[in-house]
């Protein structure tokens, strides 16, 4: 299972935004962001010229680090959105927001989307009352996932569920916390979807 193991921090600096890939730490004044607000590197601090094609790279980039997915998957990820009915950046980010590990961050069961490949790596979810322990498998409207028995009692689930603070659930799920259980009432629109990526610039990326 290829995933991306280097410091996550410079991926935030190198997109000049958060992408709170590391959970409660990304709102702290540790955030890699607000001590060095540049890109990594000897040339981080000069001047850069953007091109057009640099922005679209940029989102695509930006798009793919916030979910966790490599090149190759991603680009899969859009090869079938451009096939599906509708406006491709909008299925794009619906395919995206389906992935089992989005949906358990999502649900606040993790704090962060590589914390929650990990426990969904580890088995420690079933979706439909099926071991499932692949962070990329596709949920469907009205799939039910819920915490194996034997993991109910993981301290780290219940740390995130208490620590969620500010996060609110999206409309289209319904998660309950005592049963740690998931409901997936429908997928969602463009609307539901909080990330902050311009979808539009990475379908012009592809379209060249």
């Amino acid at each position: 299972m290829a995933r991306y193991t280097g410091p996550v921090c410079k991926l935030c600096r190198r997109e000049r935004t958060k992408l709170l890939l590391k959970g409660a730490r990304c709102e702290t004044s540790k955030c890699a962001i607000e001590r060095k607000p540049y890109p990594p590197g000897e040339h981080g601090r000069g001047r850069i010229r953007e091109t057009q094609y640099q922005i679209q790279l940029r989102e695509k980039q930006k798009a793919r680090r916030i979910y966790g997915v490599l090149e190759s998957q991603f680009r899969t990820y859009y090869r079938e959105a451009a096939r599906q009915r509708g406006i491709t950046g909008e299925n794009l980010l619906r395919i995206l927001e389906s992935r089992l590990d989005n949906v358990v961050f999502r649900a606040n069961f993790a704090e962060s989307r590589a914390q929650a490949r990990q426990l969904v790596s580890h088995a420690h979810f079933m979706v439909n009352g099926r071991k499932v322990d692949v962070p990329s498998f596709r949920l469907r409207k009205g799939d039910v996932v819920t915490l194996r028995e034997r993991s109910r009692d993981l301290l780290v689930v219940q740390h995130a569920l208490d620590t969620a603070g500010s996060r609110n659930l999206p409309e289209w799920l319904e998660v309950d916390t005592s049963e740690k259980k998931i409901v997936i009432h429908e997928l969602p629109n463009r609307a539901q979807i909080d990330t902050q990526v311009q979808e539009q610039l990475i379908v012009e990326l592809y379209s060249k």
